[in-house]
């Protein structure tokens, strides 16, 4: 490995442990508090444990999954002592992010074989989405690729604004039919953009209402149909952008919008700024979807594709 690509992977390490660093001060301090003065894994602490894992916003259903899972250790091992619970607990959340059976990333590359590679982007309103968007567009550009935005949110107040400062400031091309215009019409003109100018990538943008299940999933039908008539197969990812600091709010979200539509891949955005981390483990368990990329700053080069045995190597870094 070169002195660069060893460098680079360093400073990749250190901002995903700064961004997790209020997630893992929280668990584990209320975890050391949980096992004080226990010199074994009981009832007890395993119910203290339960707790911990639900207020870290890991999720009921996850949760449940993953004292089940201690509990058959301590039944079969018949004595566990509490320091051993660390390495326990990052076994078997690394196992249950194994059972997820996706495909782990090594880069921000777009899959072979698909040019313009077409991205549809959905979330609601706040959890940067633009920001998202953005960020990823830098990826693309420093891969050599080039790459068109567009405008498809077009009924909030500045957001074509908010995506064009972005195109510009990423060096990339940005495509527009201004305020108050069909998102769809926008999709298909996108797409077409992208085709007519020989981009690589193609992201489009969509409106971050939280409409009745309904209503959010005739628009996006209606999206998607109207890139499928452009580019047979498009948009090939559609990307659910949340924000890790709503804990919970983001598993609801995900469900409404998973519901609504064929999501992909997920964006986590804001990991530095929660101690909410936890839900990270909770979203990828029970939707099986990838999460495909994390937010752990605010800077344009602070998003990262997510590697699971990496997240969990973090949180307990120094742990166990």
């Amino acid at each position: 490995m070169s002195f660069f690509k060893k460098f680079f992977n360093k400073n990749k390490e250190e901002e995903l442990d700064k961004g997790l660093e209020k997630t893992k001060t929280g668990f584990f301090d209320k975890l050391s508090k949980a096992v004080v003065g226990k010199a074994k894994v009981d009832e007890e602490v395993l119910d203290n444990l339960e707790q911990i894992l639900i207020s870290s916003d890991v999720g009921l259903e996850t949760t449940v999954k993953i004292i089940e899972r201690i509990e058959a250790r301590v039944a079969k091992d018949k004595y566990l002592n509490t320091e051993e619970l660390n390495s326990i607990l990052r076994d078997e959340i690394v196992q249950l992010l194994a059972e997820n059976n996706v495909q782990q990333l090594d880069d921000f590359a777009p899959p072979a074989g698909k040019k313009p590679y077409v991205l549809l982007v959905v979330g609601v309103n706040g959890v940067g989405k633009t920001t998202t968007i953005g960020k990823l567009a830098n990826q693309f550009q420093k891969l050599g690729l080039k790459v068109v935005l567009g405008a498809g949110d077009t009924f909030r107040a500045a957001a074509v604004d908010q995506l064009e400062i972005w195109a510009n400031r990423v060096g990339c091309d940005f495509y527009s039919k201004g305020m108050n215009t069909d998102p769809a019409a926008v999709a298909y003109e996108s797409v077409d953009y992208a085709i007519q100018n020989n981009c690589d990538v193609c992201i489009v943008d969509t409106a971050g209402r939280l409409h009745n299940k309904i209503n959010l999933m005739n628009e996006l039908t209606k999206i998607k149909r109207s890139m499928d008539k452009r580019l047979e197969g498009a948009p090939h990812d559609v990307m659910l952008v949340l924000d890790a600091t709503t804990g919970q709010n983001a598993i609801e979200q995900a469900k409404h919008f998973t519901a609504a539509t064929e999501v992909t891949e997920l964006a986590l955005t804001k990991l530095d700024g929660t101690a909410k981390g936890g839900v990270a483990i909770g979203i990828s368990d029970q939707f099986k979807i990838p999460i495909k990329y994390i937010g752990v700053g605010e800077g344009i080069e602070q998003l990262q594709v997510f590697n699971k045995t990496a997240f969990v190597d973090s949180l307990f870094k120094g742990k166990s």
